[in-house]
């Protein structure tokens, strides 16, 4: 099998190649192999490398920057997109997409559903959701994943921006009237491991929209409280510790583009199609934070 990951410098790519390699050839493009904003390169590269799957961990997903970028997003997340499907599509190949929590609106009392209404808030949502309905408009088979408050060791995300204030900062203040799952890129590329070995091969119809998720839910000021006490856990030089986060409003903390306050997402779905039972969140963050501390120390004597 053959299998071309998209965005593969990214959170969640640079998971995939370790995670997908023994399933067969891997083929790993950044965005300068392939740049999703230039028209046609996606679908010329797909035509090239002749793939039986295309996962696609490629997006724009500076959530407040897109406010400004709405063009650019919508290229990205959208466009490209659609012609990624299609040309999968062309090839009777499998497609993976990664999506997000940002097409719901929040204001649902539970966990969101697959088959629930979307009303994003903002052009990140918008131009996620738009690229959602692009793939199964395509007819290709495809598993579109839904995740939520993505983080890894690499790139920039909560976890890693935490660490850092709690390192230079005498007080560090965070939203907590936000809700949702953080997800860690390893379980995101663990999955997407899953889902190819069941259905990369053959021609058997994807699953469609799929949910996932770390198990659980928690504010964003229960994450860096978590992620702190790891990090203190792990020898980390913090000047603000877990039990003096300050706890605050989303109108307290403004922001160019409006979040969800509920992110939380319904995962029955993923565990019916695959079998998968998902570790708690904290589990995650734990991992992720444990990585950046060691690297820190390894640059610190290298």
């Amino acid at each position: 099998m053959k299998i071309v990951i998209l965005g593969s410098q990214g959170q969640v790519g640079g998971e995939l190649g370790p995670a997908l390699a023994h399933l067969g050839e891997i083929v790993a493009l950044g965005r300068r192999e392939c740049d999703l904003s230039v028209p046609g390169r996606a679908a010329a590269v797909i035509a090239e490398q002749r793939p039986d799957v295309v996962v696609n961990a490629a997006a724009y997903t500076a959530v407040d920057r897109a406010e400004a970028e709405p063009d650019l997003a919508l290229r990205i997340n959208a466009d490209a997109v659609a012609e990624i499907a299609a040309a999968v599509g062309s090839r009777c190949g499998l497609l993976i997409h990664y999506s997000t929590d940002y097409v719901f609106d929040g204001t649902k009392p539970g966990p969101y559903r697959e088959d629930d209404p979307t009303a994003p808030l903002g052009v990140y949502g918008r131009t996620k959701l738009a690229g959602e309905r692009a793939v199964a408009a395509s007819g290709c088979r495809h598993v579109v994943f839904r995740t939520s408050w993505v983080h890894a060791a690499r790139g920039a995300n909560f976890i890693r921006t935490i660490l850092r204030l709690a390192a230079e900062r005498d007080t560090v203040r965070v939203v907590d009237d936000q809700f949702g799952a953080p997800t860690g890129a390893p379980l995101i590329a663990a999955v997407t491991a899953r889902a190819i070995e069941r259905f990369g091969a053959g021609s058997a119809a994807g699953p469609g929209l799929v949910h996932l998720a770390a198990a659980g839910v928690a504010s964003w000021c229960d994450v860096a409280r978590e992620a702190l006490a790891e990090a203190a856990r792990r020898g980390a030089r913090l000047r603000v510790p877990a039990r003096s986060v300050v706890p605050i409003g989303s109108a307290d903390y403004p922001t160019a583009a409006r979040r969800p306050a509920n992110s939380r997402l319904d995962t029955g779905r993923l565990a019916t199609v695959l079998g998968i039972a998902l570790p708690p969140w904290e589990d995650g963050v734990r991992e992720t934070v444990a990585a950046i501390v060691a690297e820190a120390s390894r640059s610190a004597v290298a």
